[in-house]
């Protein structure tokens, strides 16, 4: 097992493919071992390998999914729950938003019962109420309530806050409000590329355009 992984790390940038069966062949060993940790691991570099090598994201997801499995049979969540927001991340993008919701619920709520992440909490449920919007308006105010229910620490946060204001602007299809509010927020708390993604999306069914994509 340790021979393919030595391989499958040298054919990398040579030969990607060649890597992923090297890898594939030490995640069988390891896992008939019992050695789910390890084969969780090296399932991550085959899925980060999918992403920057290959490029084949469905197969990159199937990785991270399976290393999230893993983790979870040895009971850890801190490390599937990492797996599972990479899914997320990737759902979100390819408009597969009631996976992603389920996901990023489920790490808020994991992360509320944790006293060390409680804090990131407001973070998982901004990511979910985000693709409610993208998918249904109506649901995204219910999801938003729900989670301030869930969470009340929510209600104080700056996402809680902009959420509510860009709710406001969808339902008055108000584009400037929207994009002041977006902007607002960007210039205290930069905005990454996915949720550059989402918001823009959001924006185009208020500018009446029927294509999200």
């Amino acid at each position: 097992a340790t021979h393919y992984v030595d391989a499958g790390n040298c054919y990398k940038k040579a030969d990607p493919n060649e890597a992923v069966n090297c890898l594939t062949k030490a995640i069988e060993i390891y896992a008939d071992m019992g050695r789910f940790t390890i084969a969780a691991k090296h399932h991550i570099t085959i899925a980060e390998i999918y992403e920057t090598e290959i490029v084949d994201i469905d197969r990159a997801i199937a990785n991270y999914e399976q290393a999230a499995d893993y983790y979870k049979g040895e009971e850890s969540n801190s490390s599937a729950n990492k797996c599972l927001l990479k899914v997320a991340q990737y759902a979100g993008q390819l408009e597969q938003y009631p996976k992603a919701i389920e996901i990023y619920e489920q790490v808020a709520m994991s992360a509320m019962d944790n006293q060390l992440l409680r804090y990131s909490a407001k973070d998982h449920f901004f990511r979910a109420a985000l693709c409610h919007m993208c998918q249904d308006i109506q649901d995204a105010g219910t999801a938003v309530a729900k989670y301030e229910e869930m969470f009340p620490a929510f209600a104080d946060s700056r996402e809680y806050k902009l959420l509510k204001t860009l709710l406001q602007a969808l339902e008055d299809q108000n584009v400037d409000a929207y994009t002041d509010a977006v902007r607002d927020y960007d210039s205290i708390s930069r905005l990454d590329q996915w949720y550059t993604t989402m918001l823009l999306r959001v924006k185009k069914t208020i500018e009446g355009d029927v294509d999200l994509r």
